[in-house]
């Protein structure tokens, strides 16, 4: 909503611009009128909408024709005044005034327009008669307003209307041709719908509307009152009012009359309420609120968040069989502007037998989002509409912020939930069949590409680095040990080796000293062994020895032997205690 409200008056003269303006101000007509007021600043305290409003008066016989068009240029509406009682100033609204308001002016960026008839007291009728077929020309008038400087009557409304026409605008939400809701102003209000639709069942309830009015109003409705708005969606809609609750079509429709009847501040509210703009776009400080987190923390969700995930996914599990199929996870991205999550999902995170998305994969891709990119994962959870649901001020509230790495290192403990191992390796060394073995283990498994450059002290961060080379490739182990040499070597990021493919003869490592000697040398645990062709699962002594490196880095080799087995005790409460974690492949060139 914009800050401020600049209302230019326009009109022949003698029609009664400046009288207006010193009426409103003195609280009485004036004895001697200036050529021209003027400009003068409304506070906001005082004004209905609490916004600083400026007056600014024009006069033909003080300022030029380019002075006009500058003030014109600056204002958010004009006033278009006019004698009630000499056609002659009404018929130059037609001919004169909107022209050089808005002629050549694309319909979307026209200046609203609001007609004044002064002078109503010299006049027992209406000039309405004659104001229809203008208004009926000129999408852009807003209203019009017939009043009296002399008897100060509807002094105030003018200037009220006028605010409401900048700060309320009609333009975006209706077209007055078509007798319809815009499409953007739809799709907004069709996504209002389905996040106020709390059961799913394409019907706002009773209860619902009440929860959808104290939201947006403050207060819930009446009983009675209730029940008036549903008989007026019923009397003019055919399928408004279905098993005693308001469609989709009946609350669009509600909002079209509002606006009909001039109440679009009422549609206004409600959109706001939902963080849309002046441009029926989300706003940046609705989808990404400050939010700031320090060098060496990581950010994860909280029981906030998940429990409002949770309810999300129960309420898009139409058929409660646990999972979210294609189409109901369709569903659930309807109120984004499209699709966050490909396909690759389904292969990163744990499914059903039968391939669709779990409560516990659902989970651990958010889990996963939180960590990898809290900007991204604010501005999903602002499309859900989480501020609004959770009744709290923004989406940051289902967000912690954890400790500094540095500080957990210094004290010997972590309160982190959530921890990510980068997998490296050469090409073909076997790091996606690594990731696949130990898919929905309770740590975050990041797959880098063997083709991306380390550009930058990020690219290597987390909180074990895991380095992978096939056993029978000669030639495979060099590439891991010039990645730990250059980028991990000297930091304090624990590292684990894994030799992958022990089911196939091994092969003497090129050049340089064997794996084993290279992990003596540099105080690393001896390689960790690892196939995912033996009988049964993988083992889980490699996964628990990334688990334990990440949970304690501070710890050396020999003491993370020791408490590896701890780990193995606690594995289901200390570092799954929310919830059981993901893995995620990044490819560079996908990026």
């Amino acid at each position: 909503m914009k800050r401020d409200v600049r209302i230019l008056l326009l009109g022949e003269a003698q029609v009664g611009k400046t009288s207006l303006i010193m009426a409103l101000v003195g609280e009485e007509f004036p004895e001697e009128v200036p050529p021209r007021a003027e400009e003068i600043t409304i506070p906001a305290d005082v004004t209905p909408e609490k916004v600083p409003t400026h007056i600014v008066d024009y006069s033909e016989s003080e300022q030029t024709e380019d002075e006009l068009q500058e003030e014109i240029a600056k204002a958010n509406v004009v006033c278009v005044v006019y004698d009630v009682t000499k056609e002659a100033t009404i018929e130059k609204i037609r001919t004169k005034w909107i022209p050089m308001v808005n002629g050549g002016v694309e319909k979307g960026s026209r200046i609203p327009i609001i007609l004044v008839g002064n002078k109503s007291d010299l006049q027992m009728g209406s000039s309405m008669d004659v104001i229809l077929p203008i208004m009926n020309q000129f999408s852009e008038i807003e209203t019009c307003v017939e009043c009296s400087a002399k008897n100060l009557k509807n002094i105030s409304e003018l200037f009220y209307y006028a605010q409401k026409a900048v700060l309320h605008p009609t333009a975006p939400l209706y077209d007055p041709e078509e007798k319809q809701l815009k499409p953007a102003c739809a799709r907004a209000l069709t996504r209002i719908f389905s996040l106020s639709d709390q059961d799913n069942n394409q019907i706002l309830s009773d209860d619902e509307l009440n929860y959808f009015q104290k939201s947006c109003f403050g207060n819930p409705l009446a009983p009675q009152a209730l029940e008036d708005v549903k008989m007026v969606v019923w009397k003019n809609t055919t399928d408004g009012v279905q098993d005693n609750g308001l469609t989709l079509n009946g609350f669009l429709f509600l909002n079209t009359l509002f606006i009909q009847r001039g109440r679009h501040e009422t549609t206004w509210t409600i959109l706001r309420r939902f963080g849309y703009d002046d441009e029926l776009e989300l706003t940046d400080d609705y989808l990404h609120p400050q939010f700031r987190v320090p060098p060496g923390c990581s950010t994860e969700l909280n029981h906030l968040g998940y429990q409002f995930l949770q309810r999300l996914f129960e309420k898009h599990d139409k058929d409660q069989d646990g999972a979210l199929s294609p189409t109901e996870l369709q569903n659930f991205f309807s109120v984004f502007p499209c699709v966050p999550w490909g396909a690759k999902l389904y292969n990163t995170v744990c499914t059903t037998d039968k391939g669709l998305l779990s409560l516990h994969g659902f989970l651990c891709q958010w889990t996963l989002v939180a960590y990898l990119d809290v900007r991204h994962c604010l501005e999903c959870l602002g499309y859900l509409g989480y501020p609004i649901l959770s009744e709290q001020d923004s989406q940051t509230q289902a967000l912690t912020v954890t400790r500094e790495k540095r500080i957990d290192l210094e004290k010997g403990q972590t309160q982190r939930n959530v921890f990510l191992c980068k997998v490296l390796g050469a090409r073909g060394a076997g790091k996606s069949a690594f990731l696949q073995a130990f898919l929905g283990r309770s740590l975050a498994l990041y797959e880098v590409s063997a083709d991306l450059k380390f550009m930058k002290p990020s690219d290597a961060a987390c909180d074990v680095a895991c380095f992978i080379y096939d056993l029978s490739d000669p030639k495979s182990f060099s590439y891991c040990a010039s990645i730990y040499k250059q980028h991990y070597m000297d930091s304090q990021i624990p590292c684990v080796f894994v030799a992958s493919k022990t089911d196939l003869p091994e092969a003497s490592q090129q050049p340089g000293l064997s794996p084993a000697e290279f992990c003596y040398k540099h105080c690393l645990p001896p390689p960790f062994l690892f196939s995912c062709h033996g009988q049964g699962p993988p083992g889980t002594t490699v996964y628990t020895k990334l688990a334990t490196a990440a949970t304690f880095p501070h710890l050396n080799a020999v003491e993370l032997g020791a408490a590896s087995f701890w780990l193995r005790v606690a594995l289901g409460t200390a570092v799954t205690a929310l919830v059981g974690f993901t893995l995620y492949r990044v490819l560079a060139k996908n990026k």
